[in-house]
């Protein structure tokens, strides 16, 4: 529709926060590794509110209302939320909006990614979105929220200001947000001894009251760096100071964590020293307003006796696994029983220095680099002639489906009047040599040509391959030697050292977008294998696959979102030298065999060495 009036420049300043006698909204968000606070869908928010009620020290099971979040939980103690697979934590928070905007009325502002499917925006750029269209301004500028695009109304899109790119946004009805009425409810304590606030002296609390004196201390320290020169009591019970009389705890501390004491009286629970600014609670379920940052971890003393849990990248070298010490973490703090969330250590990513004296060939293997260059197509075979030479023809096919086109294979192709190429007729079958699956002629020239066009066939049901399949990666250099150092788990080996370097440079006809430049992160990359017998097969078949163009690819980055960039292609490596806190280090018995089923599965086997 036609929008009138001026386009539309954001004040600085976040969402005012709603009067306590009014409505709010309620909107769980949970923080990206950007820094960046996403909102939960509103069917899911309704079921956080739901536990919330009945428990608000509970854990909320989220593939309950999603599937899709089927591997997360969130604490509400610790207001984490935690994934049981990878042992992940991330912050969640409570936000509250207006009801008259967009999440009270259930209208949600997407935009479509590289993958075509659709990604909410942050909920305060949502209702800014919301706003504008309400004001029927043309568009809208969102420099002001930290974002360099543009918003056209009329056209439904989003422009990057730098770029220039564009890309399709939505406005779709969803279910409302929940509402919440009256004040704003405390944050949840630990255990306490009786009604009036006074703790009680068993050994358990006691011990409980030891481990929230270190959680303290840590918020301390965080308040400081986020709230320069304000002082706040630390207590862990309404009315009941952890420390001793006369004493009042600074925010802040050293820089370990501990907390400083300064002689006078103590301030009431909550109260702030006079001048200073108030200090929200950094694991309070109520977070008025529009904040972005999150606090900063430090470290604190674990109180004796309190078991300390490292959750988060413990896959295989750590006392526990992240999944187990997340789980024992949640239920213990469900149980009033204490449990400090320690850091986890940091990987070891590279070896010790070596000299290039030291650097030494790996027996076996020729040479020490390889290097491709940018793809050059082979122009002796046609695509008739390629899905001819690997399929035999079915006269009389089955009734069942075709499952690239999904008709039945004694009907004509789906790709009929949409495709059509000289010799092949809509109604052919034919059967695959060597995996026996049949599909319509046609419809194997539509997946060719969608392809490589390398002169191979992947039968999209097995992915039996046919000829020699080759990938899009761009031109690059390998190099591999010996270094005198060893991997965990392979005490009595040395080290192969593979150094992949891919430059940044522009798409070829063969990626995403061509003519368009793409990016190459981290770069050079380096990777570890052990100096053994299947080691140095290994390395063999990756320098076939390097060779071939199947180590790297164009694409979508699962760590960072960025688009256009050199991603790996489904061949795992190990990155990490000395230990195996992400996953991608060693000891690991089973990497090498999985390395070898993933290079077979891409048409790198043991035959290809000895052509």
């Amino acid at each position: 529709m036609a929008r009138q009036g001026s386009g539309a420049m954001l004040a600085s300043g976040g969402l005012g926060f709603p009067p306590q006698n009014l409505a709010r909204v309620v909107v769980w968000e949970w923080l990206n590794e950007h820094g960046r606070w996403r909102p939960y869908s509103a069917a899911v928010c309704h079921h956080i509110e739901n536990v919330l009620k009945e428990d608000a020290r509970g854990s909320v099971v989220l593939g309950q209302v999603d599937v899709q979040l089927a591997p997360y939980v969130i604490d509400l103690q610790s207001m984490h939320q935690f994934r049981q697979d990878t042992g992940t934590m991330r912050p969640v928070r409570r936000n509250f909006y207006d009801p008259s905007s967009a999440p009270g009325k259930g209208i949600v502002w997407e935009w479509e990614n590289d993958n075509s499917s659709w990604t909410p925006y942050d909920m305060d750029i949502c209702i800014t979105i919301q706003n504008a269209y309400e004001k029927q301004h043309p568009w809208l500028d969102l420099s002001s929220l930290g974002f360099c695009y543009l918003i056209y109304f009329s056209s439904m899109s989003q422009m990057n200001r730098q770029t220039q790119r564009k890309r399709r946004l939505r406005r779709r009805m969803d279910l409302a947000y929940p509402l919440t009425m009256g004040s704003i409810p405390k944050s949840q304590s630990w255990p306490v001894g009786t009604s009036t606030g006074t703790p009680c002296s068993c050994p358990q609390c006691l011990l409980v009251n030891s481990t929230r004196a270190a959680s303290n201390a840590i918020l301390a320290s965080q308040r400081r760096k986020l709230y320069p020169g304000a002082v706040r009591q630390s207590s862990t019970f309404a009315g009941a100071a952890l420390w001793p009389a006369g004493t009042a705890a600074v925010a802040g501390g050293t820089t370990k964590g501990e907390g400083l004491r300064v002689p006078g009286g103590a301030f009431p629970p909550g109260q702030s020293v006079p001048g200073g600014v108030p200090l929200p609670g950094l694991n309070n379920l109520n977070r008025p307003g529009t904040q972005r940052g999150a606090g900063l971890g430090a470290r604190a003393t674990v109180p004796p006796g309190v078991p300390a849990l490292p959750v988060k990248n413990l896959n295989g070298t750590g006392p526990v696994h992240p999944a187990l010490a997340g789980m024992t973490g949640i239920l213990m703090c469900a149980a009033g029983l204490p449990v400090c969330l320690t850091r986890a250590p940091k990987p070891i990513l590279h070896p010790p220095p070596v000299s290039k004296s030291d650097i030494k060939p790996v027996p076996g293997v020729n040479g020490i680099c390889r290097k491709t260059k940018k793809k050059h197509l082979k122009k002796s075979k046609t695509p008739e002639d390629v899905v001819r030479r690997y399929i035999q023809k079915v006269k009389n096919p089955p009734d069942e489906d075709c499952t690239i086109c999904m008709e039945r294979l004694v009907t004509s192709s789906g790709y009929e009047g949409v495709l059509s190429h000289r010799g092949i007729k809509p109604e052919l079958v034919g059967k695959l040599g060597k995996c026996g699956h049949m599909y319509h002629l046609l419809c194997l020239l539509a997946m060719y040509n969608n392809g490589n066009k390398d002169g191979s066939l992947q039968c999209p049901t097995c992915k039996a391959i046919y000829g020699e399949k080759t990938g899009t990666q761009p031109p690059g250099k390998m190099e591999f030697h010996l270094i005198p150092h060893s991997l965990p788990g392979y005490t009595d080996s040395k080290t192969i050292r593979i150094v992949y370097d891919i430059p940044t440079g522009i798409q070829g006809p063969e990626h995403p977008n061509p003519g368009k430049k793409f990016t190459a992160r981290g770069f050079p990359r380096h990777c570890y294998l052990p100096d053994n017998e299947k080691g140095r097969k290994v390395l063999k078949l990756l320098i076939v696959a390097w060779d071939r163009r199947l180590i790297f690819t164009i694409g979508t980055s699962n760590t960072t979102g960025e688009s256009d960039t050199v991603v790996w292609n489904e061949i795992h490596h190990k990155t990490e030298f000395g230990s195996n806190l992400t996953g991608h280090g060693y000891p690991d018995p089973n990497y090498l065999d999985n390395v070898l089923a993933e290079l077979l599965a891409q048409g790198v086997s043991e035959a290809t060495l000895k052509d």
